[in-house]
């Protein structure tokens, strides 16, 4: 099965939609979204993603210590691998940064980048 990442947006299907973001992306509706999961548990801790800010110059470190939430969250990592074995999926994220963002770590966190 595909795994895709997108800025999260309106959308017609795409495979499953999967919100990996632990809050409501500002400005867009449920219904306009067409979510078919939110995922709150998998983002980053919220002093991690403070601490990183978006920042690229911190990436590199940010990735090492998401992965280290994510070995220590199973339940959140094994919920998430059960939904995309289903069908084709797209992890949807709201970070304005597209190459700098949990999702893109995630992807390679589960070996589907």
């Amino acid at each position: 099965m595909a795994l895709r990442i997108k800025r999260m947006s309106k959308e017609d299907k795409d495979g499953m939609r999967i919100l990996v973001d632990r809050l409501w992306p500002r400005g867009l509706s449920k219904q306009d979204a067409a979510v078919d999961i939110w995922l709150k548990d998998i983002e980053p801790s919220p002093a991690l993603r403070r601490w990183f800010g978006h920042d690229p110059a911190k990436w590199t470190e940010f990735q090492h210590r998401y992965r280290d939430e994510l070995e220590k969250n199973p339940s959140a990592v094994e919920e998430l691998k059960r939904q995309i074995r289903q069908e084709d999926a797209t992890l949807l994220y709201a970070a304005k940064d597209l190459q700098h963002n949990h999702a893109i770590m995630l992807q390679r966190f589960l070996g589907k980048d």
